[in-house]
């Protein structure tokens, strides 16, 4: 009788499974026993073909060869993996194997990693799928002993399938196109591409924004305040200043008279579990991290720490049969530190399993991310893993909690013809917020109204001021409020027929869309600001070069939820992949006709690019380079200290890149830049200089301003890279 063959996706993993089914004897990229052998991939072992190696002509990027459409795509080993590759294919086609269990990771992504493997080593043996949601010994037994055919799994591959193939399709295609097209290296997906153009639109309407002055006018009745609304509460804004001081003048010392006081309680039941994309939210809001740091974290709790449950869900609930599992879990929580003074509130045996907690219609392939019913030692995670941990902890407990519940009290007040609200909150039960101590930290809630007061009674308007304010600009893009605008992508269309049609998909997937940010990054097509993404001009040229619909999220939703329906097995695969081929036509030929109204920074091949931007005008010998953070001279180890940082243009709201950075060291000057200016939100145009007499100091010099433009709110903030003439 011949051996079971396990694959894991990492070493890591298979260490783990191997561990319980009682592997302890190591061979070259395995571990076995006397009934089973554990081996694993490292990620993906194995890819699809480059063009060239469909034709070696290919190799040339030229318009002539555009389309590039294979008939059947080709696998190939990834450089640098082919011995751990080998080890598979040999273990997988041994006639002392009986047959294989995939065990990559339960998904979509593992999914394809095992049977692009399966597919290039051409084996032909049967195999079985190990589909568990954490990593504790206990799941892994209870998912030897509950194996599914793998050939249930087909449409789940067919899917990944698709996605690789059509990733590469678009990808290898317009970035061929655009690039031959505009002379400068650019990189364009069926995804990157929508998310950017998210950025960079949100970017334009920043720019284009015009502040608009109004005012509110604000009451003091001693022991609380009220605010002047025309016909709704929340109807607060005056247009013309001179209405606002009518107002106050005529109610400025006067008696006014409650006209209607409200008391209601409310309540607010527990947020939802956690998916992956809703805990990359809360800990960019939260600790700043990005997108890929939590997912790393996650894994890591889930891969090494056995702590919480498969983290590349987009589930927010757990299934009927989990029950049990969820009062194991908070046992083992009330033994872990912090965590056990919120569980001893719960009665573990009599626990409320809301509709909000338990939904099997929404679970899909697993469930939200909760903590495992492993034993918790808090002190051997390190700060970053508390942090997540913690959330996902906390969550958890707080869903089994009652609801906050808080008294609102609504009073108007009626002076001289003039009506104002005031608004008061008083918490009755903080409920689940107990548990979620950060979201509590950041409740801006009213302070509660007297107690006392009632209808008809008078109040003294003490004091009443007239309050300036200004309309403000949508705010940049952090990779909290840009994971939700991927999410939600279908959300801001006009077509109700096609945002009901994306309504489960959005650009991306939870477990892609670090990754995303991650290449946007990688390209300098954008950049961190702080929390915030701007886009870079290159990104902006690349959005403004190609069509919109490759970089509209409705064409992306569009094929996600294909994606969706291929591994539901509601769409065939041929259907999508023809879809993709009758886009990707439209695309090369897109490329052809476009005009030359966008100017690209020249670039050369990456084998002939050279980094230095030019001569160093300060030192005369050096040449000026850029690294994340500045332009520099590489002469610095000797002296010459010349600098401009990429930010010494942000307070003007221009950017400061490196193809400015080449024309100044060519020309000596960059002539009508867009900018602001920070002391007086003037909006206009100005000359970039390096001042000679000032070492090179990077300059603003003629500043025109534009007449139509209404000046933006002042800046207060200083720096000291620039100076303005």
């Amino acid at each position: 009788m011949g051996k079971i063959l396990v694959i894991a996706e990492k070493p890591s993993v298979a260490a783990d499974i191997g561990r319980v089914l009682g592997c302890r004897q190591k061979g070259e990229g395995f571990i076995e026993s006397e009934k089973y052998i554990v081996s694993w991939a490292v990620g993906h072992l194995v890819t699809l073909w480059d063009p060239e190696d469909y034709n070696p002509s290919l190799k040339k990027w030229s318009a002539d060869t555009l389309p590039i459409m294979p008939k059947d795509m080709g696998l190939k080993a990834i450089k640098g993996t082919s011995k751990q590759l080998s080890v598979l294919k040999k273990l997988m086609n041994a006639k002392t194997t009986d047959y294989i269990i995939c065990a990559t990771d339960s998904g979509r992504e593992g999914e394809l990693i095992f049977r692009y493997i399966y597919t290039f080593v051409k084996c032909k043996k049967p195999f079985k799928r190990l589909w568990i949601s954490s990593m504790t010994d206990e799941a892994i037994k209870d998912g030897m002993a509950s194996l599914k055919d793998g050939r249930q799994y087909d449409n789940l591959f067919f899917s990944a399938q698709c996605r690789s193939q059509a990733d590469w399709l678009v990808g290898i295609n317009a970035s061929r196109a655009y690039t031959v097209k505009y002379g400068a290296l650019l990189s364009i997906g069926r995804v990157q591409t929508p998310t950017l153009n998210m950025i960079v639109k949100r970017q334009n309407e920043i720019e284009n924004f015009v502040s608009q002055d109004y005012y509110e006018v604000a009451a003091d009745y001693g022991n609380f305040k009220g605010l002047w609304f025309k016909e709704k509460y929340s109807d607060t804004k005056i247009d013309d200043i001179k209405t606002a001081w009518e107002i106050k003048n005529k109610v400025q010392g006067q008696k006014g008279l409650i006209s209607d006081v409200k008391r209601e309680e409310k309540k607010e039941n527990h947020p939802l579990l956690y998916d992956l994309t809703e805990l990359q939210r809360t800990a960019n809001r939260y600790f700043g991290f990005s997108a890929k740091k939590t997912l790393d974290i996650a894994q890591s709790l889930y891969e090494k720490r056995k702590l919480i449950t498969y983290p590349r869900t987009d589930s927010r609930y757990l299934s009927e049969d989990m029950r049990s599992k969820a009062a194991s879990t908070l046992g083992r929580l009330k033994a872990a530190g912090e965590y056990g003074p919120l569980v001893e509130k719960l009665d573990l045996n009599n626990l409320n399993f809301t509709k909000r907690i338990i939904d099997n219609s929404r679970v899909t392939d697993h469930h939200a991310i909760i903590p495992t019913d492993k034993a918790v030692k808090l002190s051997g995670l390190s700060e970053d893993e508390l942090k997540i941990y913690g959330l996902i902890a906390r969550r958890f407990i707080c869903v089994f909690y009652p609801p906050y519940k808080y008294a609102e009290t609504t009073a108007v007040v009626v002076c001289k013809g003039e009506s104002f609200v005031s608004k008061g909150k008083k918490v009755i039960s903080l409920g689940w917020k107990e548990a979620e101590l950060l979201r509590e930290k950041n409740d801006k809630a009213a302070p509660p109204l007297p107690p006392d007061i009632k209808k008809g009674d008078y109040v003294n308007v003490l004091k009443c001021e007239v309050v300036k304010k200004a309309t403000q600009p949508p705010k940049q893009y952090t990779e909290a409020t840009l994971l939700s605008a991927m999410e939600n992508a279908g959300r801001e269309l006009d077509d109700e027929d096609l945002k009901e049609t994306m309504k489960d998909s959005g650009i991306g997937t939870p477990a892609t869309r670090a990754a995303i940010i991650e290449r946007l990054l990688q390209v300098g097509y954008i950049s961190r600001k702080g929390k915030s993404l701007a886009p870079s001009q290159k990104g902006i040229n690349l959005c403004a070069a190609v069509p919109e619909e490759l970089k509209s999220a409705a064409t992306t939703g569009r094929w996600e939820r294909g994606l969706n329906l291929i591994a539901g097995g509601k769409m065939e695969k041929e259907k999508f992949m023809a879809s993709i081929g009758r886009f990707v036509v439209f695309i090369v030929n897109s490329a052809a006709q476009s005009g030359n109204e966008v100017e690209f920074e020249k670039e050369e091949p990456a084998k002939k690019r050279r980094s230095r931007l030019g001569i160093c005008p300060l030192c005369g010998k050096g040449g000026i380079y850029e690294n994340s953070k500045a332009f520099y001279c590489n002469n610095y180890k000797t002296g010459c200290n010349f600098t401009v940082w990429k930010d010494a243009l942000n307070r003007y709201g221009a950017i400061m890149d490196s193809a400015k950075m080449r024309k100044l060291l060519k020309d000596g000057i960059v002539k009508n830049v867009k900018i602001t200016m920070p002391q007086t939100g003037e909006q206009g145009k100005g000359n970039l200089i390096l001042n000679k007499n000032r070492s090179f100091m990077l300059e603003i010099a003629g500043f025109e301003r534009d007449e139509k433009a209404k000046p933006r709110k002042a800046k207060d903030s200083a720096v000291n890279q620039g100076e303005v003439k």
